[in-house]
């Protein structure tokens, strides 16, 4: 009982926990859930035995998790009890467009952790699975090689020690991990997964299953995979998939215009430096003065000067 939520409705092996005022949001939950696609490399493609608890509020919703999770998780899944806890209350991202990759990934973990026979995996490959599996936005790898480049992306036995807790540092782990599952699914497809899955059930050993599946150590495919990365996304990508190309597309015409400006101001000053003045020069000095003074003035300049009279 996770503030008034209750066992309600049910499916093909999943049990939806809920309060009567979200039946209708369990029926959609419910509905995504059974009609995501299988997950690679796990038996029958997907988990079973699910309880999903759709928390009403804040506190039911630590409650349900087992502890306080992230304040910007959007979902917690619980593999070893195969929960999946959702908030339910306005403003939750299971009410939005971002539904099916967020349900997939938890889906991902509990099938994932259901197909290694419940044996723990490191962080790295766990989060990575899920991230990858839960159809990863790709468009955000720029930020990969940016990591890359920078020296910033994290080994990937630190992130088994220890995960991110703050939001941005996390979402580089989750990206860094998914794309190096992404490297061992183009590197083997699906059956290298499947296989992986299999020996890692049978040897109950993650790094000798990886090592016999690959051929490689976990420490071995971090260096193939970084070269890889640097290939994969390299700084075309980065240009194309980013703010970067759009603000070095806005710098170039914004210099542009500054240019045609000042092309034009220096071209109609030479123009107007050719045209005749409005009063031309010999408008100005000496008659201008004289012709203020009225006829008298002008007659009189009109009569010769005597000696020693200034005829101005």
């Amino acid at each position: 009982d996770y503030g008034g939520a209750r066992p309600g409705l049910t499916g093909e092996g999943v049990q939806m926990v809920h309060t009567a005022e979200d039946s209708a949001l369990a029926r959609s939950v419910l509905q995504s859930l059974l009609a995501l696609p299988p997950l690679t490399g796990v038996p029958r493609g997907r988990p079973w035995g699910v309880e999903v608890v759709l928390a009403p509020d804040q506190e039911a919703y630590t409650a349900a998790s087992g502890g306080r999770p992230p304040h910007w998780s959007a979902a917690v899944a619980i593999p070893s009890r195969a929960r999946i806890v959702l908030p339910a209350w306005t403003g939750a991202a299971i009410l939005g467009e971002g539904r099916e990759p967020l349900l997939r990934h938890e889906w991902a973990h509990l099938g994932m952790y259901q197909a290694s026979g419940g044996l723990r995996a490191p962080r790295w490959f766990s989060e990575g699975y899920a991230e990858w599996a839960g159809g990863w936005d790709r468009a955000r790898a720029w930020r990969l090689r940016v990591l890359l480049a920078l020296g910033r992306a994290p080994p990937l036995d630190s992130l088994s020690r220890a995960w991110p807790a703050g939001r941005v540092p996390a979402e580089s782990a989750y990206l860094l991990s998914a794309s190096v599952v992404e490297y061992l699914h183009e590197r083997s497809g699906d059956r290298g997964l499947e296989v992986l899955f299999g020996r890692w059930r049978e040897s109950r050993n993650f790094e000798e299953a990886f090592r016999s599946t690959y051929g490689l150590t976990t420490g071995q495919v971090e260096e193939d995979w970084r070269a890889w990365a640097r290939s994969r996304y390299g700084w075309l990508f980065v240009l194309t998939h980013s703010g970067l190309a759009w603000g070095g597309l806005t710098l170039v015409v914004l210099g542009l215009v500054s240019f045609r400006r000042r092309y034009d101001k220096e071209r109609m000053a030479r123009l107007r430096a050719r045209e005749l003045p409005e009063e031309p020069a010999w408008w100005e000095g000496e008659w201008v003065e004289d012709s203020q003074k009225g006829p008298a003035a002008s007659g009189a300049s009109s009569q010769p000067a005597e000696d020693g009279e200034d005829a101005s």
